[in-house]
């Protein structure tokens, strides 16, 4: 047998994100909670998704995934082979995430099913392991359905990081077609050390040291970069580049970290800095801005804002990707945008789905909080309530994956 000498091309086929029902703008979260509005501004935030009561991870995951799926040929959704869920939101230490989503999702049997946890980094490491899996060839024409799936547990006590906690789900559809993006294979940069920046200790609690989030994001971007330098050859952070894309808590942070990086790797004057700000990185930043972290899943959702964003696909335009999570894990890695890309994300209709979350005031915000904080306690029977009155009849929405109630701590859900 002859080896093929062709390098394996796999990556992103297609990604869609949920981003809720429900969302609080930033101003409205701050006047609530008293805080500074001129520290708001300096976050660079529109709003964030809310969960409703019968909403959770496993929700989130199938709603993000349901009608990219549903698009698929069906002989080709009949290859999804491995399904991968990331999650920092898990409902059991024991049975994954991602046996609730293949179930729901109506998958073939003939699936390998895992949940990975590594904060904000396990969707960029389960694109990799995926990636693996492809590029071996062990299964010529195999699909990989990667989801990242969390909800938020921040209050009061997180002060400005309540701000900046969303919900939702982000899915991507990985293949040997890449028609979104294209993997650099073999072209990363990884920077990791211990460190106590956030964390869930328990179920209901979320842990969260801002400053030492900061510090320990901002030395992982330039130290993951020089990773990917040492690794590749010939690159430069302002040459190599057409986009680049960040796991994006919030706007402010990525401004502060690209700012570090050119400063680390460039020669440019502070202007450049910032103009290079304005055109490379700013696209990726719209949805963020109006979703809130979403944990593993803000990395991908900030991409797709970029390719929603560009007026013009460049010809093989190049992005680097920074993705970091916390306590702490980080790579910088390259793909290069297909020429489908604008339209397999456009279909998606991402922004008008976004645009269409009812707007909470703070009161109704406020009710709503104890059952985000509940919903992934372990409860033995739980029932949940009919949505709100205010919620879409089914007519005038996509069918929604609920949770309906916990029988002896099984979850049940139902379309609605």
């Amino acid at each position: 047998m002859t080896a093929d000498p062709r390098p394996p091309t796999v990556g992103i086929e297609a990604l869609d994100v949920y981003g809720g029902s429900a969302w609080i703008t930033a101003g409205d979260l701050a006047a609530g909670r008293g805080l500074d509005p001129g520290r708001v501004t300096n976050l660079m935030l529109t709003g964030r998704s809310v969960a409703l009561p019968f909403e959770d991870p496993v929700t989130h995951a199938v709603n993000a995934a349901k009608g990219m799926l549903d698009d698929l040929d069906p002989a080709v959704r009949d290859r999804i082979e491995l399904v991968l869920v990331a999650t920092e939101s898990g409902v059991d230490y024991s049975k994954s995430i991602a046996s609730y989503v293949h179930r729901h999702l109506q998958l073939p049997a003939h699936c390998r099913l895992l949940e990975v946890k590594q904060a904000c980094y396990a969707a960029t490491a389960a694109l990799q392991l995926a990636a693996g899996h492809l590029a071996s060839g062990a299964s010529p024409g195999a699909r990989v359905l990667l989801i990242a799936t969390d909800v938020g547990l921040a209050d009061e006590r997180a002060e400005y990081a309540e701000l900046a906690t969303g919900s939702g789900a982000v899915a991507l559809l990985l293949s040997e077609q890449p028609d979104v993006l294209t993997l650099d294979l073999g072209a990363f940069g990884l920077h990791s050390f211990e460190t106590m920046d956030t964390a869930r200790p328990g179920p209901d609690i979320e842990l969260a040291d801002a400053d030492q989030s900061l510090v320990a994001y901002l030395e992982c971007t330039v130290r993951s970069f020089a990773d990917y330098r040492r690794r590749v050859a010939d690159v430069t952070l302002d040459g190599t580049f057409d986009h680049l894309v960040f796991h994006t808590p919030f706007a402010g942070m990525v401004r502060a970290a690209h700012r570090r990086a050119m400063r680390e790797f460039t020669d440019l004057a502070p202007a450049e800095i910032a103009a290079d700000f304005s055109q490379r990185v700013e696209p990726g930043l719209r949805y963020p801005a109006e979703v809130g972290n979403l944990f593993s899943g803000s990395l991908y959702l900030a991409l797709s804002s970029l390719i929603d964003s560009l007026p013009v696909m460049r010809d093989r335009a190049r992005v680097g990707l920074f993705s970091y999570g916390s306590g702490c894990s980080s790579e910088f890695l390259s793909g290069t945008l297909g020429d489908g890309a604008r339209g397999a994300v456009a279909a998606r209709k991402i922004g008008p789905r976004l645009a269409s979350r009812r707007r909470l005031d703070f009161d109704e915000y406020r009710e709503l909080l104890p059952e985000n904080q509940a919903c992934l306690l372990p409860r033995r029977r739980h029932t949940v309530g009919p949505p709100p009155a205010w919620f879409p009849a089914p007519g005038d929405r996509p069918p929604l994956l609920a949770l309906r109630g916990i029988d002896d701590y099984h979850r049940h859900y139902e379309w609605i």
